[in-house]
């Protein structure tokens, strides 16, 4: 799995790298800057660890300023950045350039201001997404969104990707709880965008960068929207003899207007696997299981979980189970927020990420079965119910090359199909290296020309995380009639 074809580097900036180490040093301070073979090979990949390309030399700035000064010198002698959180990304997003500088942010990880009374918090990108929560929690208040790694992925990231996490049905995704951010372009100028505030006049620029893949500058700081936690949150299992009864259930849920905090999904495999690790009390005797959390009083949930449960009765589950305690609660949450990390203890696995209208759930997961049948492959599906995230796994041997080919065309094939249905190419991973040469699938020539015009607007030379996002092809094209 390495068939994505990549540009071959620029041999005059390779011919220059000693002199542009010596340069990068200089303003950075060695202690910022990596170039020996051993630390770069550090930052050769992301989490799509099938592609691996070393970097030219790593710079970790500490300050906006300096993250500033880096890009002015890259800007003014025509060398490529590719902007860095955690290396947590699934698509490739952070993949280097052999004739690029990784700039990365994970020096600059400091809570700036916290404003309890208007609901904000202005923090570094580097600090990771669990930390946000951590630095207001005792206080009573949270960052809403909850990517499965959160634990180890940095707000940049967040940011670049728009990620999402379970909580998100009802607290929305990384743009819906950003209110602003501190950027530096290309040529090293450093803007402001949005604020403490709820709404900003003029264009939605903010809306724009975030989920932008560090194609448009690197933001070096955000205000981000925190929350009042709530008296209490309590999660139930309900367990179906099939996927469709189970995708059913979520559709139902929905539509009666109810939005619980969080619905995730787990197909057989998956249980299995996630049980074996968390013990978190998964039912091993059903096909599908919907864990599905609600909060507010003790009141409330008891009555919101009661009617969630007769809501379910149609669709015959054959487990019904609320969680009993705040143990039993984080164990539940355990098995799902470790589902990737158990799965990968028997398998190599590929993760897709690809978004569809709720009412496609059933016959989706049926043609998902199929396609990685078709191939000779397994799957394991886990993912955000509520919201038509889809995260199926498919797993593969990475020492046998058919497996891993096999894998990334039925990887193409669900994603394809995602579109098919009304839904879209990624949910909350990004495009990256690994959805780049779907993009046509999606959107037309005009609808691309306008996005890589906007790019331009911001990074006319196209410095910034290079041969990402935009089919190579339709670059190519874009280059020559500009």
């Amino acid at each position: 799995m390495s068939s994505i074809p990549l540009p071959e580097p620029s041999p005059d900036v390779l011919a220059r790298r000693a002199t542009i180490i010596a340069d990068l040093t200089a303003l950075a301070g060695a202690d910022a800057v990596i170039s020996d073979e051993d630390g770069r090979r550090a930052f050769e990949t992301d989490a799509l660890t099938a592609y691996r390309r070393m970097p030219l030399a790593v710079v970790l700035p500490r300050t906006t300023e300096g993250v500033s000064a880096v890009l002015r010198y890259c800007h003014a002698n025509a060398v490529k950045v590719v902007a860095r959180g955690a290396g947590t990304s699934l698509c490739g997003g952070a993949l280097p350039a052999e004739d690029a500088v990784v700039v990365g942010v994970s020096k600059m990880s400091r809570v700036l201001a916290v404003d309890y009374a208007n609901r904000a918090a202005t923090v570094e990108t580097g600090i990771t997404n669990l930390a946000i929560s951590a630095a207001v929690g005792p206080d009573g208040f949270f960052y809403a969104p909850d990517p499965s790694s959160q634990l180890a992925c940095t707000l940049a990231g967040n940011l670049g990707m728009n990620s999402g996490g379970a909580h998100c049905l009802k607290y929305g995704v990384t743009t819906n709880n950003i209110l602003g951010v501190k950027m530096v372009m290309m040529d090293g100028e450093i803007v402001e965008i949005g604020g403490a505030h709820l709404d900003s006049p003029g264009y939605d620029l903010l809306g724009l960068i975030v989920g932008s893949e560090g194609q448009l500058g690197i933001v070096t700081e955000a205000t981000v929207r925190i929350l009042r936690a709530a008296e209490h949150a309590r999660p139930m299992l309900l367990g179906f003899e099939s996927s469709e009864a189970a995708g059913a259930c979520v559709s139902a849920i929905i539509g009666s207007g109810i939005i619980p905090v969080a619905i995730e999904y787990m197909d057989k495999p998956a249980i299995e696997v996630c049980e074996a690790f968390a013990k978190a009390g998964y039912p091993r005797d059903v096909e599908a299981l919907l864990i599905v959390e609600v909060e507010g009083s003790e009141s409330e949930i008891d009555d919101l979980l009661g009617r969630l449960v007769e809501m379910a009765k149609p669709f015959k589950p054959k487990t019904v189970k609320v969680s009993g305690s705040p143990a039993e609660s984080a164990r539940i949450w355990k098995g799902r927020k470790s589902a990737f990390g158990a799965i990968g203890r028997i398998s190599e696995y590929y993760c897709m990420d690809g978004t569809i209208p709720l009412k496609q759930l059933p016959s989706v997961l049926t043609r998902i079965a199929e396609i990685c049948g078709g191939h000779g492959l397994k799957v394991a599906n886990i993912f955000h119910a509520g919201d038509g995230n889809l995260h199926p796994l498919i797993l593969y041997d990475a020492n046998d090359p058919s497996e891993s080919d096999k894998a990334e065309l039925a990887g193409a094939e669900i994603l394809k199909l995602c579109v098919e249905v009304g839904g879209c190419l990624t949910g909350e991973h990004g495009v990256g290296i690994e959805k780049r040469d779907l993009m046509r699938h999606q959107f037309s020539d005009t609808d691309l020309l306008v996005q890589m015009r906007i790019k331009s607007v911001f990074d006319p030379d196209w410095l910034l995380n290079p041969a990402k996002v935009f089919p190579l092809a339709a670059q190519a094209a874009f280059g020559e009639a500009a």
